[in-house]
C-alpha cells in the first residue's frame, strides 16, 4: 500500500535525481528525460540490493559486523519500497491517462 509518505519521498527522489544543486538553484538539469530518471532510480535499487547481498555474505562469514549486515539490509529495503511506490504511481497515472475522453 503506498503511504503518503511514501509518496512524498518518492518524488522527493526523483526530483533530486532530476536536478542539479551544485550552486544551490535546484534547477532542472538539461537533457534529463523522465525515462533517465527511472534508470538511475533502479540502477541505484539494484546497487543497493547487492550491497545488502555482499554484506550478508560477509555477515555469514563472521567478517561484517551484525549492526552493518542489518543496515546494509534496511537501506536495500527502503531502497525497493521506492521503487516500487515510484512504479505505483506511474501505474496510476498511466491508468488516468487512459481513462481520459477525448
Amino acid at each position: 500500500m503506498i503511504t503518503p509518505i511514501l509518496a512524498a519521498k518518492a518524488y522527493a527522489a526523483a526530483q533530486a535525481q532530476a536536478t542539479e544543486d551544485i550552486g544551490g538553484t535546484g534547477s532542472p538539469v538539461a537533457g534529463a528525460s523522465f525515462g533517465d530518471v527511472l534508470k538511475g532510480v533502479m540502477s541505484d535499487t539494484i546497487q543497493t540490493s547487492k550491497t545488502a547481498e555482499a554484506k550478508v555474505v560477509q555477515g555469514m562469514q563472521g567478517k561484517a559486523d551484525l549492526l552493518d549486515v542489518v543496515s546494509a539490509l534496511s537501506s536495500a529495503q527502503a531502497s525497493l519500497q521506492l521503487a516500487l511506490s515510484v512504479r505505483d504511481q506511474v501505474i496510476a497515472a498511466y491508468n488516468q491517462i487512459l481513462a481520459l475522453q477525448i
